[in-house]
């Protein structure tokens, strides 16, 4: 399949008057996304949200759209606003006992530093690095909590290394794919997280508070929701004559979706998935970590230390500039990168092209700082 690269960055309106290359904070939403967003609020107006039943079965389209696109079946796929909401979910769920281990990688997304703090009084927090992980994993391990791409370093957790070795060991695996998955591919089917969360406001190039998540089917029954609303039983769309007693839940991953969910929010969110899957998961990150790669050696060649690795955020350090002051310098060109824990972070996407990378490369030849 050959793509025309350029005719998809045309479908995104940002890049007409900015060089941006810092998708890991923020990525740029297509036109397509805005326009299903337009389409649904001008059906609200048109229909006096008469028909806001239907609007239950757009989103399990998407789930449907989303289970194509991490391989998964559609009743495996929930929705919530953040990441850090469906961790919420996971933590609140679990009869956790004293005595148990939550074990995460140092220098994690806070998301992942912070909540395992209030799992409960007597449960062990470990942040440990990757090179002594499994020295961490104790009979006493319950969870590991991890992002698929490390948000600073751009380090990439083996998660196809890691998750059978926890499996094995009756460890559940909480996976942030927030950072990754639209520009890498991630099949559940075979990592078979516990959970995989993801908020599209960054790769999946879609609006705050698009987000989902995947729960293994073998353990979501296991796993007691911590938000209980009008959809928590599994009649619920009999809305003539709800309210029948404790709520029965159903299998799928929507019990734990509570109540209303933003469904503009998600109609932009299915369009970029649509999109995603006609371009092809597969090509989409041949393109990224190639641009990547190129950008390793455009950095190295300006004296920065870069890590390899088949991801495609690039954490570039200089011994003598102060990054934080250059992605200052490189803002006010209209270059948009970003600065984190002493590195210059530059992550392109799709939607990029080799012009932008010798555009930062010329600007950071240029400059002083």
């Amino acid at each position: 399949m050959t793509i025309d690269w350029e005719r998809v960055r045309g479908e995104f309106p940002a890049l007409e008057n900015w060089t941006y290359l810092n998708s890991a904070t923020y990525g740029q939403m297509p036109r397509c996304a805005t326009q299903a967003m337009m389409n649904h609020l001008a059906r609200r107006d048109r229909l006096a949200c008469t028909d806001f039943l239907s609007w239950f079965d757009d989103a399990d389209r998407l789930r449907a759209a989303i289970g194509r696109l991490i391989h998964c079946e559609a009743d495996d796929v929930g929705f919530v606003p953040n990441a850090s909401t469906a961790l919420g979910i996971l933590l609140g769920g679990v009869d956790w006992r004293a005595g148990d281990r939550i074990v995460t990688l140092a220098g994690e997304f806070p998301n992942n530093l912070y909540a395992p703090h209030f799992a409960g009084p007597d449960v062990e927090f470990v942040e440990t690095t990757w090179e002594r992980f499994y020295e961490a994993i104790t009979p006493r391990t319950r969870l590991v909590a991890v992002s698929l791409l490390n948000y600073a370093s751009g380090f990439r957790t083996p998660v196809e290394e890691i998750a059978p070795y926890l499996r094995e060991r009756g460890v559940m695996l909480y996976l942030d794919g927030t950072q990754g998955l639209g520009a890498l591919q991630l099949d559940v089917s075979a990592v078979r997280p516990t959970m995989f969360a993801v908020h599209g406001y960054k790769w999946m190039l879609s609006p705050t508070g698009a987000g989902f998540f995947y729960i293994d089917p073998e353990v979501r029954e296991r796993i007691q929701p911590s938000v209980v609303g009008w959809r928590s039983d599994k009649r619920w769309r009999g809305v003539d004559d709800l309210h029948l007693g404790k709520p029965e839940f159903r299998a799928a991953a929507e019990r734990f979706e509570g109540g209303m969910i933003p469904f503009s929010l998600l109609a932009a969110l299915e369009a970029v998935v649509g999109m995603m899957l006609e371009l092809g998961p597969e090509n989409i990150e041949r393109r990224v970590l190639g641009l990547a790669d190129t950008l390793r050696g455009e950095l190295r060649a300006l004296g920065a230390t870069v890590a390899d690795g088949a991801t495609p955020i690039v954490s570039a350090r200089f011994s003598d500039r102060d990054v934080s002051a250059l992605s200052r310098m490189l803002k006010e060109r209209r270059i948009v990168v970003s600065a984190r824990h002493g590195y210059l972070r530059v992550s392109p996407h799709l939607y990029n092209n080799e012009q932008d990378l010798r555009t930062l490369s010329a600007a950071l030849r240029d400059s002083s700082c």
